[in-house]
């Protein structure tokens, strides 16, 4: 492979998520999410914002979609919203369908990839009322689910993705609390990990039984590589229990080798509940043969131990005990994020090791930084720098034989970004979100050039 060229079919693109861009939350039947109950809540989300409008990409995809095909972006990872589709979560809802069927063709009109995403977090809120991701019943109806858009989709579909990042929906939702439903329990959070794995399974096997021809399935964990200032045992140790919990809880399963042992440990104190959940069969189904695993890197974690191992961590992430999380180091991002770069090599060989060559695709990767349009044009040299020294370190996985077939920026479009509502800005695409007008960054037209050239320049 020539420097600084990709192989040939490599995936180029951007990802964006359903409730981050949509809008129209009471629209064509869709129900309520937990996002919608979460961000409504006073307190929660940054100066009151909410996903109500957001990019007000449901009535505006036609738009994005050209928006793509400008910049020369042959890939577009998008998600379903659940609620959408079945606003009971239950009930399948046709015109909820037909936005992703109208969404699909005016993909495919314009030769571009949909790679679909079943759950971004928006959980329907009337399944949350019956249990939420703590109760084993939300697995399988999230298989139901997926069947019934697969059933919409599959026959123009051809990648399909579960789960995105169950970190966040299950840690950050049900443990931390600063994500809907923003419950703060972590042996509960523990339950709603194993859930959302055996979700990820079931949806797998009713997603194979109606498989087509050429049909690709994945799951995106979000991985943060643990980074110590030392290498005593005390030093490694911290890296363990950080990479245990962050990373290693979510994707041994996946592959077959069932929860670490070393993280069980580590989170037993929490109670019982979570082992008590896990039933005859669970492992097997979620461990069902994934085609590619989707792999999200934003930025490294740096972990020092405490003297005393059982002391509580800064973390908050379940079975965290005598160890802490240290400050990022700069340059930083404007969401306080460490920009390493190297980290995202390291990460993608380790797992070209980790999972035996599995075929890897970098579904997320992407960074926050204040922007301005000023006359027509958003100039953002931090991001651009962002992208090519992250696209570099891609090129350096693959130099070293990892067996990387994709990359997707996050995100798209500037949207609603969760707890912190509109404050960060993540899109290659500017999105003014008084008047809807997009206005495609310097890092939109860089990421384009290099995906047409399947170079970096």
């Amino acid at each position: 492979m020539a420097e600084l060229e990709f192989p040939s079919g490599f995936w180029w693109g951007a990802a964006t998520a359903s409730y981050q861009i949509e809008g129209g939350v009471t629209e064509g039947g869709r129900g309520p999410s937990i996002w919608d109950t979460y961000s409504a809540t006073p307190g929660k989300v940054l100066n009151g914002d909410t996903g109500a409008v957001a990019c007000d990409h449901y009535h505006r995809y036609g738009t994005d979609a050209a928006l793509l095909s400008e910049l020369g972006l042959p890939v577009y990872r998008f998600s379903v919203a659940w609620p959408r589709v079945m606003p009971d979560g239950r009930t399948r809802n046709a015109e909820g369908l037909a936005f992703y069927d109208r969404l699909v063709d005016e993909l495919l009109s314009r030769d571009i990839l949909p790679v679909l995403t079943l759950y971004h977090w928006d959980l329907p809120q009337a399944i949350e009322d019956a249990g939420g991701w703590p109760a084993r019943d939300t697995a399988y109806r999230f298989a139901d689910y997926a069947a019934v858009v697969h059933d919409a989709l599959g026959d123009r579909v051809p990648q399909w993705t579960t789960i995105n990042e169950p970190f966040c929906a299950a840690f950050l939702g049900y443990g931390s609390g600063v994500h809907a439903p923003g419950s703060q329990d972590y042996d509960t959070a523990l339950v709603a990990a194993h859930h959302l794995l055996l979700g990820h399974g079931l949806a797998m096997r009713a997603l194979t039984e109606q498989a087509r021809p050429g049909q690709d399935f994945s799951l995106a964990l979000n991985f943060a590589p643990a980074l110590a200032d030392g290498d005593t045992d005390a030093h490694r140790e911290a890296v363990r229990k950080f990479d245990g919990i962050h990373n290693r809880f979510f994707l041994d399963p996946v592959l077959g080798r069932g929860y670490p042992a070393d993280v069980m440990a580590d989170v037993e104190h929490h109670g019982g509940r979570f082992a008590a959940s896990i039933q005859d069969g669970d492992t097997d189904l979620i461990a069902a043969a994934i085609d590619w695993l989707g792999v999200n890197y934003y930025a490294p974690a740096r972990v020092a131990p405490l003297a005393d191992p059982l002391a509580p961590s800064n973390c908050p992430l379940p079975g965290l005990r005598g160890m802490d999380v240290l400050p990022a180091r700069g340059p930083l991002t404007s969401f306080g994020w460490e920009q390493t770069p190297s980290c995202l090599t390291d990460l993608l060989v380790w797992l070209n090791s980790h999972t035996g060559g599995l075929p890897l695709v970098v579904a997320e990767n992407g960074a926050a930084f204040e922007d301005t349009v000023v006359d027509g044009r958003v100039h953002d040299p931090a991001r651009v720098a962002y992208l090519d020294t992250h696209i570099r370190a891609v090129h350096s996985a693959l130099a070293a034989g990892a067996d990387v077939r994709g990359y997707l920026a996050w995100s798209l479009l500037d949207n609603f970004e969760w707890g912190m509502g509109y404050t960060q800005r993540f899109g290659v695409i500017h999105v003014d979100f008084d008047t809807q007008a997009r206005t495609i960054k310097d890092s939109g037209r860089f990421l384009g050039e290099v995906a047409k050239a399947n170079r970096l320049p």
